[in-house]
């Protein structure tokens, strides 16, 4: 699913109009940008938590010169989903057929 098939299945469950339900989902994206970059997680009941996760400074090659560098500490994004949220998932999914040749 794309954000514009997100925008239509919202818009026909609550008959909000497109536009409206595209620009509080662009402000949505902006605000968890904006507080995850402040160094702020985001917490959101029964869905999930944004939070910024710390990669330590390591040690790694450059393939075409076959050199040792360093990458230094820096700080990544990441999404864990709530429990509640798992739960649902693994329950729908494995009512799903299994397709072996995927």
């Amino acid at each position: 699913m794309r954000k514009a098939d997100l925008v239509s299945s919202i818009s026909e469950k609550t008959g909000v109009p497109k536009v409206d339900v595209l620009v509080t989902l662009e402000y949505f994206f902006t605000e968890v940008k904006s507080s995850l970059a402040e160094g702020e997680n985001v917490y959101i009941r029964g869905f999930g938590s944004f939070v910024i996760k710390r990669r330590a400074k390591k040690i790694g090659r450059h393939i075409k010169k076959n050199i040792a560098i360093e990458i230094p500490e820096h700080y990544i994004p990441s999404f864990k989903p709530a429990k509640v949220f798992v739960d649902q998932v693994k329950q729908n999914v494995s009512e799903l057929p299994y397709d072996e040749s995927t």
